[in-house]
């Protein structure tokens, strides 16, 4: 009798085809991105509101890799309106960070890609759909328009070259036609003061190691602002802060952002964080939105379990609690997703119709709407969104 494989064992044989197809595939793509004099109408495109700031429709993001396809980021839409605060929370690999890091095009490559979707960028007199622009576009879309702060100031922040010489050549690069380095000099300096730092002069001279964490983040902020972007991508910007320092981040933060009238992405696994911060909220669980609404119905009214699950495991002020709520079970494997809806084998509310495919949207009002077959039968809409 043959002996039964592992779940999960690859054979040589089977590795290698894989390999060869991600090799094929990724390829196909890679051209298509190194193209160069791509003509402008090829990834022009209109806004379906034009007071959004950022539109992602439909986007597919995957990673080829040796054990097979990861659906990173498995059919996402939602919008970033001008001027306001979206928090997309999650837990761990649910999907935050691909969707962030796609609209930069900052993926790592060749193994992940966008596969499918669009994400519509409002330059203000037109719109760009950033799956179809070529690198060189990028290049300046990103800073100009588009700006990143990233997790982890440490590793963000080359560590042999001065603050000061990091941020200059952000605003030589991005922003330094017709600009002296006297002008770029006073630019840096004026950012760092912009940012709450009060020995701007000292810290121009410093090396990343010579300051706090809590520094070391203001420095981040100081980068991603330097051009005024129309969007502010802030990747669990307080981590790796302490208390003290994360409330006068989101303090500096949102003063920022009204002050230069721009939109924030807040990805983050804190409520607190969320609550505090934004107006609309998307909650995201193995690559794919399963609630979202603005941010008083999602904390009033969690509709979908993951959320209520989520709402539930926060520790709560004055409340005495023997254990934290934690909810049970493991997310599925990301090569191998099942074709019923992704929470239910977690779900503590399941419904009969819970065997049936993956659940439509529902909308539970304008902004609030729910991937879940409890509000089926509510709305009486049959899963239609």
């Amino acid at each position: 009798m043959a002996k039964k494989k592992p779940e999960g064992y690859l054979s040589a044989k089977e590795s290698r085809r894989i390999s060869r197809e991600n090799r094929r595939i990724t390829g196909e793509f890679e051209k298509q991105r190194k193209r160069k004099n791509v003509p402008e109408s090829e990834y022009l495109t209109q806004m379906k509101d034009p007071n959004n700031a950022v539109e992602f429709d439909n986007l597919h993001t995957y990673f080829y890799t040796d054990v097979g396809t990861v659906k990173a980021v498995d059919g996402v839409s939602y919008e970033v309106p001008i001027g306001k605060t979206v928090g997309v929370v999650g837990e761990s690999g649910c999907g935050k960070s691909v969707t962030s890091l796609s609209l930069m095009q900052l993926l790592q490559r060749p193994q992940g890609q966008i596969v499918e979707g669009a994400i519509r960028l409002n330059l203000g007199d037109k719109a760009y759909d950033i799956t179809k622009a070529p690198n060189t576009v990028m290049q300046n879309l990103r800073g100009n328009y588009i700006s990143m702060i990233f997790q982890e100031p440490m590793t963000s922040l080359n560590p042999v070259f001065r603050i000061g010489d990091q941020l200059n050549e952000v605003i030589a690069l991005h922003d330094g036609e017709g600009k002296s380095k006297e002008d770029v000099k006073r630019r840096t300096i004026e950012l760092l003061e912009l940012v709450g730092i009060a020995n701007s002069e000292g810290v121009y001279r410093m090396y990343p190691h010579e300051l706090s964490g809590g520094m070391r983040q203001r420095v981040m902020i100081a980068m991603a602002l330097a051009c005024n972007p129309r969007i502010i991508i802030a990747d669990e910007p307080t981590t790796a802060l302490d208390v003290t320092i994360q409330a006068q981040v989101l303090d500096l933060l949102r003063h920022l952002k009204d002050k230069i009238n721009s939109s924030i992405m807040f990805i983050t696994h804190d409520l607190g964080v969320i609550a505090e911060m934004a107006d609309y909220v998307v909650v995201m669980y193995a690559g794919r939105i399963v609630e979202k609404g603005t941010a008083e119905e999602i904390f009033a009214h969690p509709a979908h379990p993951y959320t209520i699950g989520l709402m539930a495991s926060k520790p709560v002020v004055g409340k005495q609690v023997e254990k934290l709520y934690s909810i049970p079970g493991k997310v599925p494997n990301p090569v191998n997703m099942p074709n019923y809806c992704y929470f239910k084998d977690r779900c503590e509310m399941q419904c009969e119709a819970c065997a049936g495919a993956y659940p439509h949207e529902i909308s539970l009002s304008e902004t609030h709407k729910v991937s879940c077959y409890r509000y089926y039968e509510k709305n009486g809409k049959g899963g239609e969104a």
